[in-house]
């Protein structure tokens, strides 16, 4: 099937819903490890806080391959519009910094979900900082720079 019809089909049925926490997951362009540098991931993270007048950071983790986004989306923002940013955002600072000139950051579209109220979301925060340990990157969370939560883990 072409990617474009498969990326189609991510969007079919995505609503925004202002307030709704949301687990967005973005992968690199052809799944390359753009993210295992420490600097890369900073363009990330101040993508994210060029962000808030969209959305509201809960939890992150930046895989070297994906990122793990928990987020609450902020009154009369728009989903699709607000992944877009972060991902515009990063890619600017990230071209910038010197990280690729003419080279694709992120795949095109993202997957989300969007979190039930009774949802745990300090434990969802958790699975989503456990992520470095159970991929084997590191042993101890303490290693791997690239996370942050607003709950204390």
């Amino acid at each position: 099937m072409p990617r474009k019809a498969r990326s189609h089909r991510l969007r079919i049925g995505r609503v925004s819903e202002s307030g709704r926490v949301y687990l967005i997951t973005i992968t690199c362009h052809q799944r390359h490890a753009h993210f295992a540098a420490l600097q890369s991931g900073r363009c990330f993270v101040q993508a994210l806080r060029a962000c808030t007048a969209h959305a509201v950071t809960l939890s992150y983790v930046l895989m070297p391959d994906h990122v793990h986004w928990l987020m609450a989306l902020r009154e009369h923002a728009d989903l699709s519009i607000t992944v877009q940013k972060a991902k515009s955002l990063t890619t600017r600072r990230w071209r910038r910094a010197g990280r690729g000139d003419n080279e694709r950051l992120w795949h095109a579209g993202f997957h989300d979900r969007a979190l039930r109220r009774e949802d745990d979301l300090v434990a969802m925060a958790r699975y989503i900082v456990a992520n470095p340990l159970r991929a084997g990157l590191v042993n101890d969370i303490g290693d791997y720079p690239p996370w942050d939560s607003a709950w204390p883990l």
